[in-house]
């Protein structure tokens, strides 16, 4: 496997030097640490197969990628990302995802995430391009931001399999039997993640795909104060009509969705110190809400306490 390590780099323009890096290796992002003095960080990459394997070992650091990040013609990648020591948070596809150690999460390169990784953490990740990851799960996008807990099904032993080969690669592995392995690990992830979600996800991949990709035009479209399901239905081209059939099977509405992922932004931001020099109207305002008004009564509803009040606790 070939490393990269922050202790080479120059403390004063480290973390700049290490987005640069993280960027080139991996995907175009905003690489923003809880502290850029003490902030330190290890990326490790190997393959086997079809499957490219990063290791990231990291302190506190938050991994933003964007609609601006997302260049078209750039090969599209999904990303499984296993947690092997510490916690993280990601925000992707309109899910929430808190992991623990030996959690799976399937991230997608064509479409925004936000990433929190806490302290002392490290995150083994299995890149695939998208053909080859829908040889064997059909429509992969119904899974992306989902975690699958690993006290579910057979998560622990995918887990422990993942981590055994990981270390393997670290020691230079190397096998003419690669491409097979690489079928393998991707068989029992399918199976695995087939195990975890029977319950969650019996809609046809036909379905489960085209609600995907609704999400994934809103995701990309949230700032956009003009963003209604009439917009979205003729951004699609589809009938309104259809767009509520395929989205009501997640039991909420096209509106409620974009009302919520909207605050949870703003809510994001309003708890962070590096927007405290911004307004409550200027964030509000940036995640496509135009009446400041409607933002309050809105987040009040959303959160039980006022966007001010909620900056405050944020702050304490």
């Amino acid at each position: 496997m070939k490393s990269y390590c922050t202790d080479s780099l120059p403390p004063a323009g480290r973390a700049s030097a290490w987005n640069t890096l993280y960027s080139q290796q991996m995907n175009r992002v905003d690489l923003t640490p809880a502290d850029r003095t003490a902030f330190s960080a290890r990326l490790s990459l190997g393959k086997l197969g079809a499957i490219q394997f990063a290791r990231m070992s990291t302190s506190r650091i938050n991994i933003e990628r964007s609609s601006q990040h997302i260049q078209r013609g750039v090969p599209r990648l999904y990303s499984f990302l296993l947690q092997t020591k510490g916690r993280s948070q990601l925000r992707h596809c309109g899910h929430e995802a808190r992991l623990e150690e030996g959690d799976f999460v399937l991230c997608d390169s064509a479409a925004p995430h936000s990433f929190t990784v806490e302290d002392d953490s490290r995150i083994v990740m299995l890149r695939l391009d998208a053909a080859t990851i829908r040889g064997h799960f059909p429509a992969p996008d119904q899974y992306c931001g989902v975690a699958l807990k690993k006290d579910i099904g057979l998560t622990s032993a995918a887990s422990a399999m993942v981590e055994a080969l990981d270390l393997r690669l670290e020691g230079g592995f190397n096998s003419v039997y690669d491409t097979r392995f690489a079928r393998q690990v991707l068989d029992m992830l399918a199976m695995t993640y087939a195990i975890g979600f029977e319950q969650h996800y019996l809609m046809s991949a036909a379905i489960a795909a085209r609600q995907s990709e609704v999400i994934r035009y809103i995701e990309e479209n949230l700032r956009d104060p003009d963003l209604s399901p009439a917009a979205i239905a003729a951004g699609m081209r589809i009938s309104p009509r259809y767009l509520r059939a395929v989205f009501s099977r997640r039991g909420e509405k096209v509106s409620a969705y974009i009302i919520r992922r909207r605050l949870e932004e703003c809510a994001r931001q309003i708890a962070n110190p590096s927007w405290a020099g911004h307004t409550l109207t200027e964030i509000a305002f940036a995640w496509g809400f135009n009446s400041a008004a409607h933002f309050a009564r809105s987040f009040h509803d959303h959160y039980g306490m006022p966007p001010r009040e909620y900056r405050r606790r944020a702050s304490n």
